[in-house]
């Protein structure tokens, strides 16, 4: 999916939300747990409630890796269903991923070329040429971590050498590597009054922002400082979306949270004269 795509899901959805597929199985709706693969059920009905709202969906691969061989065959079927069924939307692996070249070239390979996604998450930390690998993919993207949202942010990615911030050097380097068609950043939803800065850099970039809902971040002031005239933006939910009711009536009721979200979105999106 290109950049242009992208925008067009986002203006015919009016919605810029993307939803983690981060389905902890201690979580999980006790009937579901008699399946043979619970988490596959769980992620396939909230699928289907929400993908009417979302343009992206967010595996976080920690919560399939950690079970073993059973999960990862879990993930596979959970994105060869959304490719059978809703071909239009983006499918990011939350991997995280960032090693030497020819470990990258395999890590590449494992999650384009195996199981299709569209995007992965990538550390910058050791430099371009962890990073190139994956760009050899002209049709993917890599979504480069750039301020995240945790509270260990604060170790290293705002030391300021020459009063430039590391984050700031991590976005002016890395768009030599790569330009708007095939990299987007992750900036934290709780870092939104950053954004101002991070858009003088970046300002059509797509950046990924995690962090609204449970952990707090504000959806309108992510809007305010980051949204551009593409939009911009996808808008991680995971834990508020998915985990919100634990009956029964789990899918029915993520589906109104992701329309719940949309609706603001939507709202956004007028507003800021996208739509």
């Amino acid at each position: 999916m290109n950049y242009n795509q992208l925008f067009k899901q986002i203006k015919t959805k009016r919605s810029f939300l993307c939803t983690g597929l981060d389905a902890d199985i201690e979580k999980l709706p006790k009937h579901l747990l008699n399946h043979e693969m619970p988490v596959l059920e769980f992620n396939k009905a909230i699928i289907k409630e929400t993908a009417k709202y979302t343009i992206a969906y967010k595996p976080n691969l920690a919560f399939y890796e950690s079970l073993g061989i059973k999960a990862w065959e879990t993930l596979e079927k959970t994105v060869a269903y959304i490719r059978q069924n809703y071909p239009d939307i983006f499918i990011i692996a939350d991997a995280k991923r960032g090693d030497i070249g020819n470990t990258s070239k395999l890590y590449a390979k494992t999650f384009f070329d195996n199981m299709n996604f569209d995007a992965i998450t990538v550390a910058p930390y050791m430099g371009e040429d962890s990073v190139s690998p994956f760009l050899t993919y002209k049709e993917k993207w890599v979504i480069l971590l750039a301020l995240t949202s945790n509270k260990g942010a604060d170790d290293f990615q705002y030391f300021s050498e020459d009063n430039t911030r590391l984050f700031e050097k991590v976005l002016t380097k890395s768009q030599k590597w790569a330009n708007k068609e095939q990299m987007m950043y992750v900036v934290g939803a709780t870092r939104a009054e950053m954004l101002k800065d991070i858009r003088k850099i970046v300002p059509e970039h797509f950046l990924l922002v995690p962090g609204v809902g449970a952990q707090g971040g504000s959806l309108q002031e992510v809007a305010k400082y980051g949204m551009n005239k593409n939009c911009g933006l996808l808008v991680n939910s995971s834990r508020g979306i998915i985990f919100a009711d634990n009956s029964e009536k789990f899918a029915k009721v993520a589906g109104q949270k992701a329309k719940e979200i949309q609706v603001e979105m939507e709202e956004l999106l007028k507003l800021y004269k996208v739509i």
